[in-house]
């Protein structure tokens, strides 16, 4: 089998910020990882804020490590850092509505 190229495969990444989605559709070896697919893209140099040591990945919303090898027509999704915690939203919208409801019987006249 020598002479042979090795299998491509092509991938899709992901990086969406508030107000946009970027999206880029590489081809690589088989047996690329996800560092390698992130690289490839182009959007390290175009998001400089992506720092593979720090955000977290995914392929299809399941998360995964820098170095997890790739399948044909895998989708690499770049997350960005959560701005706020979701379990202290919930607190303060749980006590919103506490105050909510015991002040609203109280305007009556």
């Amino acid at each position: 089998m020598s002479g042979q190229s090795p299998k491509e495969i092509r991938v899709e990444i992901i990086y969406a910020l508030p107000e946009m989605q970027t999206r880029a559709r590489v081809s690589l070896p088989e047996g690329s990882t996800v560092a390698a697919a992130i690289e490839a893209s182009g959007l390290l140099q175009k998001f400089p804020e992506i720092d593979l040591s720090k955000n977290r990945l995914g392929i299809y919303a399941k998360l995964v490590k820098v170095d997890t090898p790739l399948r044909d027509r895998d989708r690499v999704e770049i997350y960005r850092p959560l701005l706020a915690d979701p379990k202290e939203i919930r607190k303060r919208r749980a006590a919103e509505g506490k105050v909510m409801k015991a002040g609203a019987g109280a305007e009556t006249a």
